[in-house]
């Protein structure tokens, strides 16, 4: 299952993840991505220190965005994912790919 909410601060537009990110349900995750572009926001933020689990099919929503974020400009970082999940991140290279940081603070002031 998995619970997204959205909510905005210091310009930044952020989704917080909850539960896990499969098949069954990635066409959430990107249906909110797609609407945050839609609507011109700049600058997106992955919180996703409850998100428990992400299939290749969530990992591959984020991929679909990445040349839209990049010919937006839009700034896009990811924070907060455990171990676990940040392992998967890695094994495909994705953190070369996407700003990952450790934490909000973080991310926000990098």
């Amino acid at each position: 299952m998995l619970n997204i909410k959205g909510l905005q601060e210091n310009g930044y537009h952020i989704l917080i993840l909850e539960g896990e990110v499969d098949a069954s349900n990635s066409v959430l995750l990107d249906e909110s991505i797609q609407k945050l572009i839609a609507d011109g926001s700049e600058a997106i933020l992955i919180d996703g220190k409850r998100l428990e689990y992400i299939s290749s099919a969530g990992l591959g929503v984020f991929m679909s965005y990445l040349e839209d974020f990049q010919e937006k400009n839009i700034d896009f970082r990811i924070f907060g994912l455990s171990e676990k999940v940040l392992e998967v991140f890695k094994i495909l290279g994705l953190h070369q790919l996407m700003a990952i940081f450790p934490d909000k603070q973080t991310a926000l002031s990098s």
